[in-house]
C-alpha cells in the first residue's frame, strides 16, 4: 500500500476521541497520511498534534457522518492530496442510554443516521476511490452488542446489528464482480472511552461500561492488524466471545440474566449529574484525548481471534460430542441385539 508521497493512506472517522482517536495514533505510528473525520474542532486539532508527533501526517475534516455529501467531499479531498485511500476505518457512533418507551423516535433517528448510516456513508466515499483502483481495505468497527443486544441501549445495538447486515451484503456483492477490494468487520468489548461521559442519558447514575474493561490502544492494534490481514471478522477480548457465542447457544437464558443485572451493570453507584452536554446531536467541542475516566480498571492488552477458528473448535467439540453419542447408541443397539439371539429370548 502506498500512496503519492510514498506512505500509505487511510481515513478514519470518529477520530477526535476515544477508538478513533487511537486508531489514528497506530496508523501514525506506523508512518501513514491519516484523515480524521469528526465533528468537534478541538477534538481534532488534539489527533492532529498526536499523529503529527507520532510521525504521520493529518488531514482534518470537520464533518458529521450523517451527511453523505460531507463525507464523500472528504473522501475526495483526502485522495486528491495523497494520491488515493488505502484503508478507510469506519467508526463513529453515538448512542442514547435509556429505555425503549423513553427513547424518542428522533433519538432512534439520529443514532441510526450516525452510527449506523455513517459506516453506509464512508463505506460508499471509500467505494467510489477503492473499486476503480480494484484494492484498498474497508474496516468496520463493531460491538459484540451487534449480536447481543443488551437492555437500555437498543438504538446502538440495533445500529451495530444493522451494520453486520450491511456489510454480508456488500461482501457477497464485492465476491460477485471479482473485486479485490476488502471487508472487515472488528466486534469490541467494553472500552474505556469518553463517551460514557457525553452519550445522552435519561439513566439516574453515571455511565459506565460493562467490564472487563480495555484501553483504547489495545483495540487500535487490533484495528491496524485487521486492516492489513483483512479478516472476515475479529472478535476481540474474551467478553465480546462469550457474549457472542453465548447468544448463539443459550439467548433465552442471557435475556433473563440481564433483565435481572443488565440495568446495574451499565451504571456506576455515583448520582448522574442533571442537564450535562451530550454530543447526540452536537460536539461537545473538547479535547478529552482517546482515555476516559477507567484508567485504574481499564486494561492495556487484549486477545482477538478470527471467529472462523473459534466456530472451527465449537464445532469440532459438538462433533466429538455427537459421535461419542452415536457410538454409544449403535453400541447399545448391538448388546440389545446380541441378547435378542440368546436361547430362550422370544
Amino acid at each position: 500500500m502506498s500512496s503519492r508521497n510514498g506512505r500509505s493512506t487511510v481515513m478514519v472517522t470518529g477520530a477526535s476521541a476515544g477508538v478513533g482517536r487511537a486508531v489514528a495514533h497506530e496508523f501514525a505510528r506506523h508512518g501513514w497520511n491519516v484523515g480524521l473525520i469528526a465533528r468537534g474542532p478541538a477534538g481534532l486539532r488534539g489527533t492532529i498534534r498526536d499523529v503529527e508527533r507520532a510521525g504521520g501526517r493529518a488531514l482534518a475534516f470537520a464533518a458529521d457522518v450523517a451527511d453523505a455529501e460531507a463525507v464523500a467531499q472528504a473522501a475526495d479531498a483526502l485522495a486528491e492530496a495523497f494520491g488515493g485511500i488505502d484503508v478507510w476505518v469506519n467508526n463513529a457512533m453515538v448512542t442514547v442510554y435509556a429505555p425503549v418507551q423513553e427513547t424518542s423516535p428522533d433519538e432512534f433517528h439520529r443514532a441510526t443516521a450516525v452510527t449506523y448510516l455513517g459506516q453506509v456513508h464512508g463505506t460508499l466515499a471509500a467505494l467510489r476511490h477503492m473499486v476503480p483502483r480494484d484494492r484498498g481495505t474497508i474496516v468496520h468497527v463493531g460491538s459484540a452488542l451487534a449480536y447481543r443486544s443488551i437492555p437500555l441501549q437498543a438504538s446502538y445495538c440495533a445500529a451495530k446489528a444493522a451494520v453486520r447486515g450491511f456489510v454480508d451484503s456488500l461482501r457477497s456483492e464485492l465476491l460477485h464482480d471479482r473485486s479485490r477490494v476488502r471487508l472487515t468487520m472488528v466486534q469490541l468489548p467494553a472500552v474505556n472511552t469518553p463517551q460514557f461521559d457525553w452519550a445522552r442519558s435519561r439513566l439516574p447514575r453515571k455511565l459506565e461500561p460493562v467490564p472487563p474493561i480495555y484501553q483504547p490502544e489495545a483495540i487500535a492494534r487490533h484495528v491496524f492488524r485487521a486492516a492489513h490481514d483483512a479478516p472476515r471478522e475479529m472478535w476481540i477480548g474474551a467478553s465480546a466471545w462469550k457474549a457472542i457465542i453465548g447468544n448463539m447457544l443459550i439467548p433465552g437464558w442471557i435475556d433473563g440474566y440481564l433483565a435481572r443485572h443488565g440495568y446495574r451493570g451499565e451504571m456506576t453507584g455515583v448520582q448522574a449529574q442533571k442537564n450535562r452536554p451530550d454530543n447526540l446531536y452536537d460536539p461537545v467541542d473538547t479535547d478529552p484525548g482517546a482515555h476516559g475516566r477507567f484508567d485504574s480498571r481499564a486494561t492495556s492488552d487484549v486477545a482477538a481471534a478470527d471467529p472462523r477458528w473459534v466456530k472451527l473448535g465449537i464445532a469440532a467439540a459438538l462433533g466429538l460430542v455427537a459421535g461419542t453419542m452415536l457410538f454409544a447408541t449403535e453400541a447399545h443397539g448391538r448388546a440389545d441385539a446380541r441378547a435378542d439371539r440368546r436361547p430362550g429370548r422370544r
